[in-house]
């Protein structure tokens, strides 16, 4: 078998060698190709191998990238939620930008307001409680949503008035009570003087006492008049007293007496004022008679008219002053029908206390005064005196010899209402013996005239009142005007 093969072998190595050569060549060519297939197959693997890690770092690259992505939508994310926070806070500043500027606004109006409360309206409102037609300023703005601001504003100012009027009420109140004390002191004391004038000039023939007189006088109406503000009764108390001779009481009291006027135009000689309101009538008249003759020209008249109505008496005194403005007479009337409240702080300096005087006297007794502008160029002041306050004194007591009598043959002249008093024009006429003496001017006057004037006014009061004393009516003898019963 095996020498078979061998033959079989050598034949074909003799016939096969090219053959062999042949296989030779393709066993290397196949191992070439082998070796290339390995080493492709090899080359296939690394760039299998190439291909796994391009594409491993592919997915890596993917996955980094969808993690910069990621982190990328998350910046984006964290920009716009810091753009909205940084949007919010601008809008958020802008808000408190605009707040401040709203506070800053009302902070500036609230000062403003607080300067114009302080500054205008708290000064014309103190101003406003003596004199009530002063305009009191409100507030600088009305809108803007300043009502809160404005309601504090109006309630200090009203917290602001009251106490005010707290304390004014009180600082009057302990100025009226110290002014009350020392009136009524100085008021006896006057009293006791003329009552020991009066004992000396029934004894003593000197003009000097009478001027004394005089003066004490002028100085018992000052303090009357200082009573009466404090709200003490006048001091002294009278009979029914004729209103002829109130006017000449009146008269007496007053500085520049001798250039007033009297003129009685009374259809009962006896028409007199009932003893409550005697007095308090005398002490207006003697403060209106000393206003027109301080207010006017030392060389003028001041005329008075007593007239007689049918619901009453009026006494008219006219000044050729220098008058009043349009406020002052309002702020007069106001005193004197007693819509103004009086106060002893607010009477200036010196204080104006005529008017307010004559105010509480006619509330508290009743009778009416007014002012208004003089046909004579000054002032005319009315006394009017309603008929409940109107009497009759006794026939058969003797009126004053200083008194002026009354005019019966009279004629009209000017008709000023019913109201107001007739102006009347009058004949001339022969002056009658028991008629006063005229009294001394001051203008020109020397010792001797001056001296002569009061001893014919002595001699005529003495006269006056021994005729009293000898004619006595049923209430006893009348006392002559310029000295008062106490």
């Amino acid at each position: 078998m095996v020498v078979i093969v061998l033959a079989l072998l050598a034949g074909a190595a003799l016939t096969a060698g090219p053959l062999l050569w042949a296989l030779r060549r393709a066993a290397r060519s196949t191992r070439a190709a082998e070796q290339r297939a390995a080493e492709a197959d090899l080359s296939a693997r690394a760039a299998a191998a190439r291909s796994d890690a391009a594409e491993q770092r592919g997915r890596a690259a993917d996955a980094a990238a969808r993690t910069a992505q990621d982190r990328a939508d998350a910046a984006d994310a964290r920009a716009e939620a810091a753009e909205e926070r940084t949007h919010a806070a601008d809008t958020s500043a802008r808000t408190a930008d605009a707040h401040r500027t709203v506070a800053d606004v009302r902070y500036a109006a609230a000062v403003r307001e607080l300067v114009h409360l302080a500054h205008e309206r708290l000064p014309a409102a103190t101003t406003a409680l003596t004199h009530p037609r002063t305009p009191v300023p409100g507030p600088l703005e009305t809108t803007g949503g300043t009502e809160e601001l404005h309601h504090a504003l109006d309630s200090t100012l009203t917290a602001a008035v009251r106490a005010v009027l707290a304390e004014r009420e009180r600082t009057d109140a302990a100025a009226r009570a110290a002014l009350r004390g020392a009136a009524s002191k100085i008021q006896a004391l006057l009293i006791q003087v003329r009552s020991l004038l009066e004992e000396i000039q029934l004894s003593v023939d000197d003009p000097r006492l009478l001027a004394l007189d005089f003066r004490n006088e002028l100085t018992l109406r000052r303090v009357q008049a200082l009573a009466v503000l404090s709200g003490s009764w006048p001091g002294m108390t009278r009979e029914d007293s004729p209103l002829a001779e109130l006017c000449v009481g009146a008269q007496s009291r007053v500085a520049g007496y001798a250039r007033i006027e009297i003129t009685n135009h009374l259809r009962e000689p006896r028409l007199a004022v009932a003893a409550r309101a005697a007095e308090p009538v005398a002490i207006a008249l003697a403060e209106i008679l000393g206003n027109a003759t301080a207010y006017s020209h030392p060389e003028t008249r001041v005329v008075v008219s007593i007239e007689q109505g049918s619901s009453g008496a009026l006494v008219v005194v006219d000044d050729m002053g220098v008058g009043m403005e349009p406020d002052q007479l309002e702020r007069t009337g106001d005193l004197l029908d007693g819509q103004a409240e009086v106060l002893l702080t607010e009477l200036g300096d010196p204080p104006q206390a005529g008017f307010a005087v004559i105010g509480l006297l006619c509330r508290q007794f009743g009778f009416g005064c007014r002012v208004e502008p003089s046909p004579y160029g000054g002032v005319r002041a009315i006394l009017r005196l309603p008929a409940d306050l109107l009497t009759l004194t006794d026939p058969a007591a003797p009126l004053s010899a200083l008194a002026p009598r009354p005019i019966t043959q009279t004629t009209p002249v000017f008709d000023a209402g019913d109201a107001l008093p007739t102006r009347k024009r009058r004949s001339p006429r022969v002056p009658q013996q028991d008629a006063p003496s005229p009294l001394p001017s001051p203008a020109g006057s020397t010792p001797d005239r001056a001296r002569s004037a009061w001893s014919a006014l002595q001699s005529g009061t003495l006269a006056g009142r021994s005729a009293a004393h000898q004619s006595p009516g049923p209430e006893g003898p009348a006392a002559p005007e310029g000295v008062e019963i106490p």
